[in-house]
């Protein structure tokens, strides 16, 4: 028994490692640089390849996002099931935010190729909705795709650093990396801050904590705590 749960313990360490490079992957792959830049009514629907992919990586973050607390449930639980289930639902919630972020997408690629159709006709029409539809994507991605999971960061961070699953100090750099990237989409909602330097910044952390962290668990795994938990 004890060599099973060791064996459970081990594969959802390294399957969530696996999720963490996926989400960081996956999220740099699903930038869309044609839908940043000023002439994204027309560029859309020109280089449509482009965002059909980043539409197609961000769907694959849904995985990630979702995953990784859902993995690391079974472990949390034995410590904080509280905190657990709360990570696992701010995980779902940000799943299903990142499904909205991919509609919004995709009904601005519609409206792009609307507008290549009309022409000069109608022009303030189209950078209206475009506009607001751009403006609603960024909302979804930046604050409410983030916030969400990165809440659920901060609770398993929580238990990591009550438990000392993971190194302490790298719990200690979740948490507050997770704190600057709340930080971060709340001066962004607020439009203290724009996608800029400082927002990159104040994200930095996280993505540090979150490679380090997934090196940390397909290497090594959860310290032995987890596991004596386990045994018992």
């Amino acid at each position: 028994m004890l060599e099973n749960n060791t064996s459970a313990g081990r594969r959802s360490a390294v399957i969530t490692g696996v999720l963490l490079i996926a989400g960081l992957v996956t999220g740099i792959l699903s930038v869309v640089p044609v839908i940043d830049g000023a002439d994204y009514l027309v560029e859309a629907s020109i280089h449509e390849n482009q965002v059909l992919i980043g539409a197609f990586f961000q769907l694959l973050m849904v995985a990630a996002y979702v995953g990784i607390p859902i993995f690391l449930y079974p472990i949390l639980s034995k410590h904080n099931k509280g905190l657990a289930l709360g990570s696992a639902a701010f995980g779902i919630i940000a799943g299903v935010f990142i499904i909205i972020g991919v509609i919004i997408l995709l009904l601005l690629l519609t409206v792009s190729h609307e507008f290549a159709k009309a022409g000069t006709l109608n022009v303030s029409y189209f950078q209206t909705l475009g506009g607001l539809l751009r403006e609603g994507r960024d909302l979804v991605n930046h604050v409410a795709t983030t916030l969400a999971f990165v809440f659920a960061m901060l609770l398993y961070n929580c238990i990591f650093y009550q438990t000392k699953l993971v190194p302490q100090w790298l719990s200690v750099l979740g948490l507050i990396g997770s704190t600057l990237s709340i930080l971060a989409s709340l001066l962004f909602m607020i439009r203290f801050i724009g996608l800029d330097s400082t927002y990159m910044m104040l994200n930095f952390p996280i993505a540090i904590q979150q490679l380090v962290l997934a090196i940390s668990l397909i290497i090594k795994g959860f310290n032995r705590v987890e596991k004596d938990s386990v045994s018992k």
